[in-house]
């Protein structure tokens, strides 16, 4: 579920070079959401006869069950979401359905089919259940939760049925509880891909401005072609736990701003206006994780430095922004 994403696309390409047979869940809608899928087709061509795309979707019950029942996987990851947390407060119905409830229906799914095998599943959980209170940095497994906003809280009611599926049914359910993970894949409405196409925007002439909420905010970034791995880990692992996933490093919306349009020799505060529209109702301040269990039992790290992941994510978006300049320039031309 979510092979679509960003996390969908580098789990799927993890996958299928060790060896697995993908299946992903797609919603149908009028507007084909298979950019990044058929991006991996087209990197690991050797590849993608393993991999075969169903329709889907994780609020209807009766599609997930007859799916998981008939294709009888050996290990499901959930990465499905409503995932932008300031749109869960325009639509917290929408969130809890999806978030919630259909993390609900892939674990009710997956009780059927243990009957007949056993699987193992993933849930996504993440760190923006934790709320980033003062005094709980950095957030660790034991860490109590308070969300701030609709998303956290649909995310700790699947947390919970994740735990309670396992400890009820025995079934082989765990949670990755993963901080922000970021990379060019990243959706454009999150603020880090935000940063990184303005900058490069704004260094080839395209853009003047870019809009932000909280600069303030801190955050524990890493790279989620790492993260994957990690998730992938955790279903390896003889028995199902619930593990943190992160750098344990926290650095603030400003520090991603000076990292990227430093790297495109600009400074940041001729460009960047603060705008109250992208204020949450409620603010998360502090996110950090602590990974000492990932570290311990997984034997998890991750690969990819703060500076690298900048790096990676900027000149995938400078290439984007030459290519829009130069399609300018020839359509002016023609």
């Amino acid at each position: 579920m979510g092979i679509t994403g960003q996390d969908g696309y580098y789990l799927s390409r993890l996958l299928l070079q060790k060896g697995y047979e993908v299946h992903g869940i797609v919603r149908r809608s009028s507007v084909m959401n298979r950019v990044r899928i058929d991006q991996l087709k087209q990197e690991i061509p050797e590849h993608a006869n393993r991999l075969t795309m169903h329709y889907g979707d994780l609020t209807d019950n009766a599609s997930i069950l007859n799916r998981v029942l008939e294709l009888e996987p050996d290990e499901i990851y959930n990465l499905a979401a409503q995932s932008h947390v300031r749109v869960s407060f325009d639509m917290p119905m929408y969130t809890q359905q999806v978030n919630a409830d259909g993390a609900l229906n892939v674990l009710e799914a997956a009780r059927m089919l243990n009957r007949r095998k056993t699987v193992k599943v993933y849930q996504a959980s993440t760190s923006e259940m934790f709320g980033g209170l003062p005094g709980t940095v950095p957030q660790s497994e034991a860490t109590l939760f308070h969300p701030r906003s609709p998303y956290g809280c649909a995310k700790v009611a699947a947390f919970h049925h994740t735990v309670h599926y396992r400890e009820s049914h025995d079934l082989f359910s765990a949670n990755g509880i993963l901080f922000n993970h970021e990379s060019p894949l990243r959706g454009e409405n999150f603020v880090t891909r935000k940063i990184t196409l303005a900058a490069t925007r704004i260094a080839e002439g395209l853009q003047s401005v870019l809009k932000l909420g909280n600069t303030k905010a801190q955050r524990d970034w890493g790279y989620a072609g790492d993260y994957v791995e990690a998730m992938w880990l955790i279903l390896q692992h003889d028995t199902p736990e619930d593990i943190v996933i992160a750098t344990g490093v926290m650095r603030s919306i400003e520090d991603f701003l000076d990292a990227a349009f430093g790297a495109m020799e600009l400074n940041w505060q001729d460009y960047v206006q603060i705008d109250p529209d992208y204020f949450r109702p409620t603010e998360v301040h502090q996110l950090c994780g602590d990974p000492t269990k990932a570290r311990d039992l997984l034997g998890w790290r991750p690969k990819t430095s703060f500076e690298e992941l900048v790096r990676i994510m900027l000149e995938h978006d400078r290439e984007l922004a030459r290519r829009e300049k130069w399609i300018g320039e020839m359509a002016t031309k023609s």
